[in-house]
């Protein structure tokens, strides 16, 4: 199959996957689109929402749908480092023997990331970036594919750790899971106060999603492309050449460069779940919030003047 022929593979499938997924998650079709953009591009993603909105029912019904394996972890606060990437212990032949934790597998859920110390949330950082670890000074290759889906409530702070910038940009996305609406609840509860269940098939294997991963880096892009993601970049820092009215008033920190790699990797994934052979300004116009909107640091007098994370991007598109 060549390429032309595996992109079209690739939006089929996508549709199945869709299908599947929904059996069990009813709406938030734009959560779910945002998911698996950050999927086929090989990033993680943050999932913020408020207590009930199945955001962990989400992350379980993706990996169903997905032949490749899950682990759960519950953040808590007395979560250690060695709990999730392992530890070594003494075998009966009394040599030190490496026992992997729940981070060696293809996707992990770290559930509610800010209710543990920083000491732990540091110990995906290596994880999130090189798919490795290290224990004891040796390191060990985590699995492929690997994807960290992070949930995170935003209104119950007491007991929580807020996440560093620096780990916050290891997150392709920042998806914000919003109340579904009437309609939509109407059916969630008819749908699980019965004693019905539903199965849900595996859809793609885990080589499937390598080589769909490997297909959407070698999408061409055109040169104005790449220039209006980089110049919307650069848009959000006060001292670029190319810096915004808005941002000279509202913006303490712009993104970085990682910002304007992964606009062109979720634009080009875009455009090909959606049967195009070449992203478009309108693919990285679709994918600009969720990037942007944890890489931007608002000052005292966004909030007064009561200007979201959202209206600024929205306003700087």
């Amino acid at each position: 199959m060549n390429d032309s022929e595996k992109l079209l593979a690739l939006s089929a499938s996508y549709k199945d996957l869709k299908a599947e997924i929904h059996k069990v998650i009813i709406g938030q079709e734009d959560v779910v689109d945002q998911v698996l953009i950050s999927m086929f591009s090989g990033g993680h993603c943050l999932l913020i929402g408020v207590p009930g909105l199945a955001k962990t029912l989400l992350v379980n019904t993706i990996s169903s749908a997905l032949g490749i394996g899950f682990n759960r972890i519950q953040f808590t606060p007395d979560l250690m480092p060695s709990d999730i990437v392992g530890s070594e212990i003494l075998d009966e032949s009394r040599n030190f023997k490496f026992i992997q934790g729940p981070l060696f597998t293809n996707m992990v859920l770290a559930d509610e990331i800010n209710r543990t110390p920083p000491k732990t949330q540091s110990a995906l950082l290596e994880a999130m970036q090189e798919r490795r670890v290290t224990a004891a000074g040796t390191s060990y290759v985590l699995p492929k594919p690997f994807f960290v889906l992070a949930t995170q409530n935003p209104i119950e702070q007491e007991g929580t750790y807020p996440l560093p910038e620096a780990q916050l940009d290891r997150f392709m996305f920042n998806v914000w899971v919003d109340y579904p609406v009437y309609e939509d609840e109407l059916t969630i509860v008819k749908a699980t106060t019965t004693d019905s269940t539903v199965t849900v098939n595996p859809v793609i294997s885990g080589a499937e999603i390598l080589d769909y991963q490997s297909l959407i880096r070698r999408i061409p892009v055109a040169d104005n492309v790449l220039e209006y993601a980089v110049k919307l970049v650069a848009k959000t820092r006060v001292n670029s050449p190319y810096v915004d009215e808005l941002t000279k008033k509202y913006i303490t920190w712009g993104a970085g460069p990682r910002a304007s790699q992964y606009l062109v990797l979720g634009a080009k994934c875009h455009a090909a779940l959606n049967g195009k052979f070449s992203p478009d300004i309108e693919d990285v116009k679709a994918v600009a919030a969720p990037i942007l909107r944890h890489r931007l640091v608002r000052n005292y007098k966004a909030e007064a003047d009561g200007f979201s994370m959202d209206k600024i991007i929205a306003s700087l598109l």
